[in-house]
């Protein structure tokens, strides 16, 4: 099995146990963000109060609303992330020992090789899972019709209706609606800004591949018999590079995805990426920007954290499942 695969299939495995565990914050975050109100309205609700609002309003199930395909997405994502980031690394590796051979550099990667590694890994995954986002985020922001408040002024008929549960909002909905909107081009709806933001796991991963460098380095020179880092260690480095790329590059890829307002008011209905941005601008104030922001933090912190940490563990499982496998076939076999 080659080490990118074996990465990939860790970094899917990472990302779906720290989507499980962030998932609800996540659904409260584009809720945030996709609120639409003006700069002269008030209604700012923090993230306990919007989580039990939907809890109180739509059932606590709505908090993992769209959780099957966020977590086909968030699989899919970190498989093919992982996968070519590792593809990209050996070979910034590779370059980089080749020019220490002809007495450039110290044969390590630079911060700038690291960018360019994660961000072209970053925009090989946009292409390929933005239609699974797209879905996520439809089903996310979908919210529960309320029930007539007076249906004593309805006849039986229409009570029984009423009555009557309506049918779970899943993926093929959301994908019927997507198509319905937009066509084909509807799933890869926002796109242009993702690819902007591809800037933000770049700069994570930068990040993290430095902070490692620099603690093993420093690991190396205070014991040079234990250089290992530990699981609590990667969990640290990685929060703590999700935290800087997050504050830096705080998205509005989810107002795009939302569901569009077809009639009504205008201000609420964008064209495109540079529309988005100026109706928010005009309309909302640079605060529309950075709605939801604390909680994005706490989720995405929380959730690199323990995709890093599981990741690097199941990595190291791995190998040395490997290495043990090929251990005991070497001395399997007859001299």
């Amino acid at each position: 099995m080659s080490d990118a695969l074996i990465n990939g299939l860790a970094g899917a495995g990472g990302g779906i146990i720290a989507q499980l565990i962030t998932y609800p914050l996540q659904t409260v975050n584009t809720r945030q963000q996709t609120e639409r109100y003006l700069k002269k309205e008030k209604r700012k609700l923090g993230a306990i109060d919007r989580m039990s609002q939907v809890v109180n309003q739509e059932g606590w199930t709505q908090l993992y609303g769209g959780l099957t395909p966020s977590l086909v997405g968030t699989a899919a994502s970190q498989g093919v992330y992982y996968y070519f980031y590792q593809i990209f690394r050996n070979k910034a590796e590779a370059a980089a020992l080749e020019h220490r051979n002809k007495g450039v550099g110290d044969g390590s990667v630079g911060m700038l090789s690291s960018l360019v590694v994660a961000a072209l890994s970053g925009c090989i995954n946009v292409l390929l899972t933005n239609p699974i986002w797209v879905i996520v985020t439809r089903m996310q922001t979908h919210t529960k019709k309320s029930q007539p408040s007076h249906p004593q002024s309805i006849d039986s008929d229409e009570a029984v209706l009423a009555a009557v549960e309506p049918p779970p909002y899943g993926t093929s909905h959301a994908i019927q609606e997507v198509y319905g909107e937009a066509g084909v081009s509807g799933f890869w709806k926002g796109v242009l800004p993702t690819l902007i933001m591809v800037s933000n796991p770049s700069i994570q991963f930068m990040l993290y591949e430095t902070l490692l460098k620099k603690l093993k380095q420093r690991r190396a020179l205070n014991n040079k018999d234990n250089n290992g880092i530990t699981a609590l260690e990667i969990f640290l480095l990685g929060a703590l590079a999700k935290l800087g790329a997050t504050v830096g590059t705080y998205p509005l890829l989810a107002r795009l995805q939302a569901k569009q307002v077809s009639g009504g008011d205008k201000r609420h209905h964008y064209k495109g990426t540079l529309d988005a941005i100026m109706k928010m601008v005009r309309y909302e104030g640079f605060y529309g920007f950075y709605k939801g922001m604390s909680t994005k933090i706490v989720q995405s912190v929380l959730a690199a954290a323990v995709l890093f940490m599981i990741k690097e563990e199941l990595v190291r499982g791995a190998r040395w499942l490997l290495t043990k496998d090929a251990s005991n076939a070497v001395r399997s076999k007859p001299p």
